[in-house]
C-alpha cells in the first residue's frame, strides 16, 4: 500500500477501513500563519479537537510575533501543549500583571512584554504524552522527549529527555553518528525513498543509510 499523501487528514486506516479520527497529519489541518509543519508531521488525540493549531499552541495568536516551526515526520502525542512565547507576562518590573489586557492596550503599552524568540523542533522528534515546550525551546533532531517533560532551552540532537525540569538522560548514539545522520538528512529524500530504505532507518544501519544517501 503506498505511503499517504501529506495532506492527509487521517492517515491511519482502523482494521474495519475507517479512518482513525484521532490521528493527522498536522500540514493538512493547520492553517496558521504564525506556525510552520513539515510534510508527514503527525498529532494524536483520544478526542479530536475541532482547532488542531489551537489545541496545541493555544497562546499563539494570528497577531502573534513569534513563531512556532515544527520540522518533517515528527510525532505528538496526545496532550503535548507548546507555551509559546505571547504566554508571557513582563516580570522583569514590580509587578507581572498584564494591565494592557484589561485596558485594551497596544503592543507598545508598559506591560507588553517584548516579544518573545521562536519555538523551533527539529526533523523526527519524538514528544511524548502530556510534554510541554516552553516559550523559545530549540529542539534538535531526532530528539526523544518523556511523557509529561517540561522542556526549555536547547535540546541537542538525538538527545533523550526527561523530567520538569526537562534534562538529558542519554544521547541515543555515539556523536559520530549523531553527525552522520545530519549529513544523510534522510528526512528530507522524497517517501518513496525513504520507504525503499525503511529497514535501514528504524533499525540503525548506519553503512546501509549512508550507501543509499549515495547511491
Amino acid at each position: 500500500m503506498p505511503f499517504p499523501d501529506p495532506k492527509t487528514r487521517n492517515p491511519v486506516s482502523l482494521p474495519d477501513g475507517s479512518a482513525h479520527a484521532g490521528t493527522v497529519f498536522l500540514s493538512a489541518v493547520i492553517n496558521h500563519p504564525r506556525i510552520n509543519v513539515g510534510d508527514y508531521s503527525y498529532a494524536s488525540a483520544h478526542v479530536p479537537p475541532d482547532d488542531w493549531a489551537a489545541y496545541l499552541a493555544p497562546y499563539l495568536y494570528d497577531f502573534s510575533p513569534e513563531v512556532l516551526q515544527i520540522g518533517r515526520f515528527c510525532q505528538i502525542a496526545d496532550g503535548v501543549t507548546f507555551i509559546t512565547a505571547s504566554a508571557n507576562h513582563r516580570y522583569d518590573g514590580f509587578s507581572s500583571f498584564p494591565f494592557a489586557i484589561f485596558t485594551g492596550g497596544g503592543a507598545d503599552s508598559a506591560s507588553v512584554p517584548e516579544a518573545g524568540r521562536d519555538t523551533v523542533i527539529g526533523h523526527d522528534v519524538w514528544i511524548g504524552q502530556g510534554a510541554r515546550i516552553m516559550p523559545g525551546a530549540v529542539v534538535g533532531n531526532g530528539v526523544i522527549i518523556g511523557a509529561g517533560a517540561v522542556v526549555t532551552g536547547h535540546v541537542p540532537d538525538c538527545a533523550v529527555v526527561a523530567g520538569n525540569p526537562a534534562r538529558v538522560i542519554r544521547l541515543r548514539f555515539a556523536p559520530d553518528v549523531i553527525v552522520a545522520l545530519n549529513q544523510i538528512a534522510w528526512w528530507h529524500w522524497d517517501i518513496d525513498r525513504i520507504a525503499a530504505h525503511e529497514a535501514a532507518i528504524v533499525g540503525a544501519d548506519l553503512m546501509a543509510l549512508q550507501q543509499a544517501a549515495s547511491g
